[in-house]
């Protein structure tokens, strides 16, 4: 449209209006955006769509403190920033950068390294492995169970405190209830967590069951650090060796040298260790 000040259209505020009120509505329960979006962006959006709307528009504002790395602020404009693609070429389940946002604060600044996700996948195999430990018989004591729960929601309900909710999760495993009551509340607090501790504790299990019957039946002794995956995929290196598979033995070589694995043929089998 024309104006005083020439030729005027749409800009990058009220097209998030114009886009926000037509899907969602004229009211908005939470509005998310990064700490950079608070201001003018959001109070522009504020602004201009409770005057055209007559009424209050969103009930929360969720602003994200930026991730940075060595340098600063991650972003495309420096020509470095991270993605779920990078991460899954370099052999990181995404779930494990879940967490390690999740360690942290919304309203603080994250450090990112690749130092800091290795820790993070540690405390995720770790935490599955204890899961897996878990007994599937029996019922959960829900009323035993209640306590945990508002402490959960307490800590989600004090400005999304996941760091504090990922507490509470550590003392059920800790605490005095029975396994099928620590696994009742593993599963409600993965509604929020979304970690899929369940499923990847199942997988602990069936690695487990799997590095035990090769050891056992092959006579092939893993020795190393403990995580169940690992022992899994050295077990299987040894099993292409012996039948001659070279080609892939190869391949599972990368794929652990590429999660920092070092492996080490022995007499009877073979030791690995992080590097």
């Amino acid at each position: 449209w024309d104006s005083p000040w020439g030729l005027g259209y749409p800009g990058w505020h009220i097209e998030c209006s114009a886009i926000s009120v037509r899907e969602l509505g004229e009211y908005l329960d939470i509005h998310c955006g990064g700490i950079d979006n608070a201001f003018p962006h959001h109070t522009n959006e504020i602004a201009q769509s409770e005057a055209y709307l007559g009424h209050p528009w969103c009930k929360y504002w969720f602003h994200v403190l930026h991730l940075n790395d060595a340098r600063g602020k991650m972003s495309k404009s420096k020509g470095g920033f991270l993605t779920v693609s990078l991460l899954e070429e370099k052999g990181y389940n995404p779930l494990v950068y879940r967490l390690f946002c999740l360690q942290s604060h919304y309203r603080k600044p994250l450090t990112f390294s690749f130092d800091s996700l290795d820790n993070a996948a540690q405390a995720y195999q770790k935490l599955a492995q204890r899961i897996a430990a878990l007994s599937k018989e029996g019922q959960p004591d829900v009323e035993a169970a209640r306590p945990y729960q508002e402490q959960f929601q307490a800590a989600l309900g004090n400005d999304l405190n996941t760091s504090l909710g990922l507490t509470v999760l550590y003392d059920v495993l800790k605490a005095d209830l029975s396994d099928a009551t620590k696994r009742y509340l593993i599963d409600d607090f993965d509604q929020v967590l979304s970690l899929d501790l369940l499923a990847k504790a199942a997988k602990v299990r069936e690695e487990q069951s799997r590095a035990k019957a090769a050891q056992t039946s092959g006579g092939y002794t893993v020795t190393g650090e403990g995580d169940p995956e690992i022992d899994a995929l050295v077990l299987a290196r040894g099993e292409a060796k012996k039948a001659k598979n070279f080609a892939e033995a190869d391949r599972i070589r990368d794929e652990l040298k590429a999660k920092g694995i070092e492996v080490t043929d022995v007499p009877g089998g073979a030791v690995w260790k992080r590097i």
